[in-house]
């Protein structure tokens, strides 16, 4: 389950969250067939797109104002998609971190929807889409040490209060998914501007690739507000 506190639907009309639970994956650290279907989306997304226009795609533009809005200069922290996407073109090589993660990641390049995933046994249900408190702790993926928060940052906690994300390009590390995770709490980020129907493409995407290369299956499903 997941809500959306009122304050942040005042905020942000329009703005929309799924959620969608995924069990008994087997997450490996990599895989050949996923190596091959990553090149082959690399392929599509240099033919897709150009690093000038990238600004002005209307997803990565909706993305862009959310940021603005939030106070975050989207040319220096990239909408998840978008950095992906712009990665790919500038020749980097996608990043590898799992088969679950690398799986999802493909998914975002392809819709430019940003994603993200969780240990579902790190959390607690629901999830909530709420602003920070002042000085909250986060401790993001990658972060030596956990920050203390302004306040006012839109974020997503669980019931117990934990952060699991700064929505929606930072998550924590302490629900991040791993080798040893089994099931998977997968959120699909929108913002005003982007339709249900985008959301849904990226969710099923996601659902696809994940289950084809860590099996499971695709349980609960939340949409919110």
């Amino acid at each position: 389950m997941i809500e959306v506190e009122r304050s942040v639907v005042e905020r942000f009309p329009g703005i929309t969250v799924l959620l969608r639970l995924i069990e008994s994956v087997v997450v490996e650290e990599s895989s050949d067939e996923l190596e091959e279907l990553k090149a082959k989306v690399v392929e599509e997304v240099r033919s897709r797109f150009t690093a000038e226009a990238l600004k002005d795609h209307p997803v990565f533009r909706a993305y862009r104002d959310f940021f603005w809005r939030l106070g975050v200069d989207p040319t220096k922290t990239r909408p998840a998609g978008e950095a992906l996407v712009r990665r790919t073109l500038v020749g980097k090589p996608v990043p590898r971190i799992n088969t679950a993660v690398d799986a999802y990641n493909l998914a975002s390049m392809k819709t430019g929807v940003a994603l993200a995933a969780f240990d579902l046994s790190k959390l607690t249900l629901p999830l909530k889409l709420r602003f920070a408190e002042p000085n909250e702790a986060f401790k993001g993926i990658g972060m030596a040490e956990a920050k203390k928060l302004k306040g006012g940052e839109v974020v997503v906690s669980d019931a117990e209060g934990r952060l699991v994300a700064i929505y929606p390009y930072r998550d924590s590390d302490d629900s991040k998914v791993t080798l040893n995770t089994h099931d998977i709490a997968l959120l699909v980020c929108g913002v005003p501007g982007l339709e249900l129907s985008s959301l849904e493409e990226a969710e099923e995407l996601a659902v696809k690739y994940i289950t084809q290369f860590c099996g499971g299956s695709a349980k609960d499903r939340w949409v919110a507000p």
